[in-house]
């Protein structure tokens, strides 16, 4: 995560040297993206469905579910039944194992797009195993941290999809260069999030500028998660969709008040 701050830095400078938006310096082809939203384990079925039709009313273009042992076959059933024509798919963390294949078996008839790490994050000959045992494609989230890690999933098909973190794969180039690999075997890829700010949100946002970022990406409303961010922009869904910043580089603008506000100790560091 260090690395990719670092890094991020590095290519926001390039960008503004360039005077050029940083979507358009790492290739991007769009100015929009489509999103999602990841749902956690509620108290209830109920409530999760509640939880849904508020998302769905907001216009989210795909709803993902996190699942557990003894939390998924029947939430999933619900939820198809109640959301019929909606991109449905479910995040297990890497909580089952291949002996548990009867639930995957169980949500390979609900129609979702994807079942994401459904095994331990290490574990590729075990994922590839699953994903022969299902039509539903497998995305591989923790079990990817480089474009090599890309490779190896999809020639053993362990996974049909890839899911980018931008800091768990310690950058920008990365991304870009595990997105290529993945687009070079013909697998959708979608950017992950990890509850960034605006700075991480918005080079998120870039990220999925490429080509290749076919799926919805988990990059929702900033104000899902934070009441004040540290940017000024405001970097808002309308209608399942994020507008990429188009000013150069990452695009936003620091809230300096805010920071202030926060701050507990300062240091200055000279050469």
């Amino acid at each position: 995560m260090a690395v990719a701050t670092l890094e991020t830095a590095f290519w926001d400078l390039q960008a503004k040297a360039a005077n050029l938006p940083l979507w358009v310096l790492i290739g991007g082809e769009r100015t929009q993206h489509p999103v999602g939203i990841s749902i956690g384990i509620q108290k209830s079925i109920e409530a999760t469905i509640e939880q849904a039709a508020k998302y769905i009313d907001e216009g989210y273009k795909r709803l993902k579910f996190k699942i557990k042992p003894g939390w998924d076959l029947k939430l999933m059933r619900a939820l198809r039944t109640k959301f019929p024509e909606m991109p449905l798919t479910v995040d297990a963390n890497s909580a089952y194992k291949l002996t548990d294949a009867r639930v995957f078996e169980g949500l390979d008839e609900l129609a979702l797009d994807y079942i994401e790490q459904p095994l331990a994050y290490d574990d590729l000959i075990d994922h590839r195993k699953l994903q022969a045992m299902i039509n539903t494609p497998i995305c591989l989230d923790e079990s990817i941290h480089s474009a090599e890690d890309a490779r190896k999933g999809l020639e053993m098909d362990s996974g049909r999809v890839i899911n980018i973190k931008l800091a768990r794969v310690r950058g920008l180039l990365m991304a870009r260069q595990t997105h290529d690999v993945a687009y070079s075997f013909g697998a959708p890829v979608w950017c992950g999030g990890m509850l960034e700010l605006g700075i991480g949100r918005a080079t998120n946002l870039h990220l999925s500028s490429l080509k290749g970022f076919s799926l919805p990406g988990d990059t929702s409303s900033a104000s899902r998660y934070w009441e004040e961010d540290i940017v000024t922009n405001k970097l808002e869904a309308i209608n399942g969709m994020q507008s990429i910043p188009q000013g150069a580089g990452l695009g936003v603008e620091l809230n300096h008040d805010l920071i202030e506000k926060l701050t507990v100790r300062k240091e200055v560091f000279t050469p």
